[in-house]
């Protein structure tokens, strides 16, 4: 798996889209950086930018960036409601694939100290790449914001990690840059049917992790307790690794909660916006609707779906993007302007879309295309395509079944089937491409030079390995394929009746795709030179259509029964 790390500068410009697109400009300029996101705002004055690659093209696209807000930002005139002390206020790394949080830290220092060394900028590290404990949570570092810099900055307490710690004519300018390492974080904002700060503000202490300051007596103008050592003792929120604060936002004429989920799974995206509105409704507020800032895990749009369909106690088993429409109608994500997945959802904005997929034709453009004279797709995309469409009918009857009149109690049950299905469904179709991807592996590799031994030999060895692949991916659509059986007998014998035909299509489909894909794992193994693994292949493969026909025949009996 390639190295791959995300990061998220925010800039202190969010009005300005000259700037703005003069430091993404400077991002984009590096080779092998994927710009996912650019989301200005102007009410906070800020702009956070998303930003994806290995880890050396991501280091050097931060600091052209960092360089280049210095550059333009001159931080004695910023106003914003967003905390901030920069004009690159945070420059986090994130660890997306292949990386550990440890060496994702190591290369937030690295940045870090380049950043303090080259361009005189006062650096913190916080969060998994702080030095010292107190640093870790940014809010510590950032405390009293840029009007407070000059007097922290020549303190021993909170000297800089990098760069100078004197108050001069250039720090006066670019103010502090935070850099660290940290989990993937959501910025999430809740939006309320009001105008105060101050009653957004006890909405958002009741639910954040540090909570709110402890009062003697009245909580609001009680005297503020204390600690030994003099610190304000706080009272905390009801959310685990939440942080935030109330505001109001003008281009919408609306209060938000701002929260940052800094670990989602601890505190999901769907169980901030529930704990917000329950806490918003006791102070008399409604939330009415929410705001993802940059971008979000696939995962955490798929779990609200799903946990927002829990609650209707309908089935959670449905496509990806019904699950995601879910989510956004009930978090109101699109209140304030459309919610885009292929523009918000980072796995789906790391799409190659470049890349033509099978399954993203027609169905009659994927029958003419296979009806063409190109080779490929052929028995094998058909057979992985025939198994997912056998999945999708069982799936289907589960679905109709949770929500069947009178069978109320029984819709969990069917929701776990559907679940199944849908998770079976998603992996013929994935197959579906490889199994042409395979093909085409075998014929690249017979293309390869053989004009020297040396040629031959390479040669060679690729045109086996590409024929091992090209026998063990029919030979998971075996497998996979049949795992539905299981979903279909389940349906067939207590499903919905009225949908009993449509059990038993499935399980004549989930045959014919283990029987199709038989075929591609008999040729392909004859190809190979390592006999033994050929009968191997083979002889497994032979077993799962034997137990396939039993299944389909088993089925059958339930579904023919039923009708007569």
């Amino acid at each position: 798996m390639q190295q791959l790390i995300e990061c998220v500068p925010n800039f202190s410009e969010g009005r300005d889209m000259d700037i703005i697109r003069q430091i993404t400009d400077e991002i984009e300029s590096v080779k092998g950086i994927q710009l996912v996101d650019v989301d200005p705002g102007q009410a906070t004055n800020r702009t956070v930018v998303t930003f994806v690659g290995k880890p050396e093209p991501v280091l050097e696209a931060a600091f052209r960036a960092v360089k280049k807000a210095r550059e333009l930002i001159d931080m004695r005139n910023h106003k914003g409601a967003h905390p901030r002390f920069g004009a690159t206020d945070v420059c986090p790394l994130v660890p997306v694939s292949g990386i550990s949080m440890e060496e994702t830290a190591e290369l937030a220092r690295e940045l870090g100290r380049r950043i303090g060394e080259e361009l005189e900028i006062p650096v913190y590290c916080y969060e998994f790449a702080a030095y010292e404990d107190k640093r870790k949570n940014l809010a510590n570092c950032r405390e009293g914001e840029y009007e407070a810099l000059e007097k922290r900055l020549t303190t021993r307490e909170w000297k800089p990690d990098f760069g100078p710690s004197v108050w001069n004519h250039n720090t006066a300018e670019t103010g502090a840059t935070a850099v660290g390492a940290r989990n993937f974080l959501i910025a999430y904002n809740v939006n309320l049917n009001t105008t105060s700060v101050r009653r957004s503000n006890s909405v958002a202490f009741d639910v954040r992790e540090r909570g709110r300051v402890k009062r003697e007596g009245n909580p609001i103008t009680g005297k503020i307790v204390t600690d030994d050592e003099g610190n304000k003792v706080y009272e905390p929120g009801l959310l685990k690794s939440v942080k935030g604060i109330g505001w109001f936002i003008e281009e919408y004429g609306i209060a938000q909660i701002s929260m940052n989920l800094t670990d989602i799974s601890v505190t999901p995206l769907h169980k901030a916006f529930d704990v917000t509105a329950d806490r918003a409704a006791s102070r008399g507020l409604r939330v009415t609707g929410s705001e993802l800032v940059g971008v979000v895990p696939l995962k955490a749009m798929i779990d609200a779906g799903k946990y927002f369909l829990r609650k209707q106690r309908r089935s959670t088993g449905l496509p990806q993007e019904e699950l995601i429409r879910i989510a956004v109608k009930s978090m109101g994500l699109d209140e304030l302007y459309p919610f885009d997945p292929d523009k918000k959802i980072i796995e789906y904005i790391l799409r190659d879309k470049s890349k033509k997929k099978l399954t993203d034709m027609s169905l009659t453009g994927f029958a003419n295309e296979t009806a063409s004279e190109s080779p490929a797709p052929g028995g094998g995309s058909i057979a992985a395509y025939t198994g997912a469409l056998g999945a999708s009918l069982g799936t289907m009857v589960a679905n109709l079944s949770s929500h069947k009149r009178g069978w109320d109690d029984r819709w969990e049950e069917f929701s776990n089937e559907a679940e199944k299905g849908m998770e079976i469904q998603r992996e013929l179709l994935k197959l579906v491409d490889e199994d042409t991807r395979a093909f085409n592996k075998i014929m690249d590799a017979f293309g390869l030079p053989k004009s020297n031994e040396e040629e031959k030999a390479n040669r060679t060895r690729a045109i086996q390995d590409a024929t091992l692949y090209a026998t063990q991916v029919p030979l998971q659509v075996m497998k996979t394929a049949y795992r539905s059986f299981d979903l279909l007998r389940n349906m067939a014998e207590k499903g919905n009746p009225n949908s009993i035909s449509d059990a038993g299509v499935g399980a004549l489909c989930a045959r014919a795709a283990v029987r199709g894909a038989m075929l591609n794992v008999q040729i392909n193994a004859a190809g190979l030179s390592d006999k033994a693994l050929a009968e191997e292949l083979t002889s497994e493969a032979k077993e799962l259509e034997e137990k396939a026909l039993a299944e389909e025949q088993e089925i059958m009996k339930v579904v023919n029964s039923k009708i007569e």
